[in-house]
């Protein structure tokens, strides 16, 4: 079993890598493989160009890319940004409109996941809404802790600091470990993924 924790920030061993990094060393506690995987290489947005539909990959070929080959082996994610003006970071939010489309359904869907955001003051909450808003139409399973996900400070000293911030991120390993377990657990005893229904959209100018 494996869980893969993005790394939204341009920073590598920021503050939002030293977050990921509690949240992973928990999780490892628990006999599951983790890997950090720095998201905040890409600058470039989705091109609308459906290229993913017809390949699977995106047509920019980047750390998006790796990130596809990657998620397909994985059972849970930690999708991590830092807060730049009370948003997720333009890095993160290019690299996950990417990812969901080029990854898919198929690839994503039904595997838990959680977001983890990382700030200096305000905007968490925010940013944690729009983290949440991909794996929300994903049908993913959303890991939760005993306070939102998010840690405070300006560098990796001060964030190991927050001990609240600290102990939710440890809080939201050992969810993440258990309900990856579960649902290894389920598909064990003859559990199914539920059906997915065929998908109905609606236009409201006819």
């Amino acid at each position: 079993m494996k869980v893969i924790l993005f790394n939204g920030s341009p920073n590598e061993k920021g503050c939002t890598y030293t977050a990921l990094s509690v949240v992973a060393k928990e999780i490892e506690k628990y006999g599951i493989e983790t890997e950090i995987f720095q998201a905040g290489k890409t600058t470039k947005g989705c091109l609308g160009c459906k290229y993913c539909a017809k390949t699977g990959k995106c047509i920019t070929n980047d750390c998006v890319n790796d990130a596809i080959e990657k998620i397909e082996g994985a059972d849970g994610f930690v999708f991590g940004s830092p807060v730049h003006y009370a948003a997720a970071s333009g890095e993160m939010t290019s690299f996950l409109d990417r990812l969901f489309y080029a990854g898919g359904a198929k690839k994503l869907a039904h595997k838990p996941c959680a977001a983890v955001a990382s700030a200096r003051r305000a905007g968490t909450t925010a940013t944690l809404d729009q983290l949440l808003k991909y794996p929300e139409i994903m049908q993913m399973p959303v890991v939760t802790s005993q306070y939102w996900n998010m840690v405070h400070g300006t560098n990796p000293d001060e964030v190991m600091h927050d001990e609240e911030g600290i102990q939710t991120m440890r809080t939201l390993g050992k969810n993440m470990a258990w309900l990856v377990k579960c649902i290894e657990a389920g598909k064990n005893a003859g559990i199914d993924i539920p059906e997915t229904e065929a998908k109905i959209k609606t236009n409201y100018i006819r």
